[in-house]
């Protein structure tokens, strides 16, 4: 595992509803706790972020809880997107590898910040956390078939060197 995973890339899990995870994988961005800056600003280029869906839609939807997308941050910075009059929230650049959705009750025992917990669900109201690699790698590896899984690897080292020789302006 150490020579896919660097010092330099970060891990997160975002919160959001499988509705909302559909849409920005569609629209190649990461939006975050209602559209707030800060959790996409502890992002850096070249870190990865696994959405957690709770629910199909925000309030009234069906259970999910899943692990639902893998993508990487390609930009350098948060901005705004205006959705609505009403609403512009703040967005960052992704890419999104295709993946299936992975049920969480099948990992809460081989995750470090579920592992034990009969409260497993604390971390996920604050809607973005950092993991480590080893559980980034964990919950990538159930998401991912054989093949899929080699190409992400590959994608890893590939990206972590290329962030490592490039500084984007």
């Amino acid at each position: 595992m150490s020579n896919i995973t660097s010092q330099k890339s970060r891990y997160w899990i975002g919160v959001v509803s499988a509705s909302h995870v559909n849409l920005a994988i569609e629209g190649g961005f990461a939006q975050l706790c209602h559209g707030k800056a800060a959790p996409l600003r502890k992002m850096s280029p070249g870190d990865w972020l696994i959405y957690y869906s709770p629910r199909t839609d925000m309030s009234k939807g069906k259970p999910v809880q899943a692990f639902t997308a893998i993508g990487q941050v390609t930009d350098n910075g948060a901005y705004k997107h205006q959705v609505s009059e009403s609403f512009v929230p703040f967005r960052r650049d992704m890419r999104y590898i295709p993946c299936r959705e992975v049920k969480i009750a099948l990992l809460l025992n081989q995750l470090t910040f579920t592992r034990g917990n009969r409260n497993w669900g604390l971390p996920f109201r604050r809607g973005h956390f950092e993991i480590g690699a080893e559980d980034f790698m964990t919950i990538v590896t159930s998401m991912l078939d054989g093949e899929e899984l080699r190409d992400i690897k590959t994608l890893i080292t590939f990206c972590e060197q290329f962030y490592l020789n490039y500084s984007v302006p």
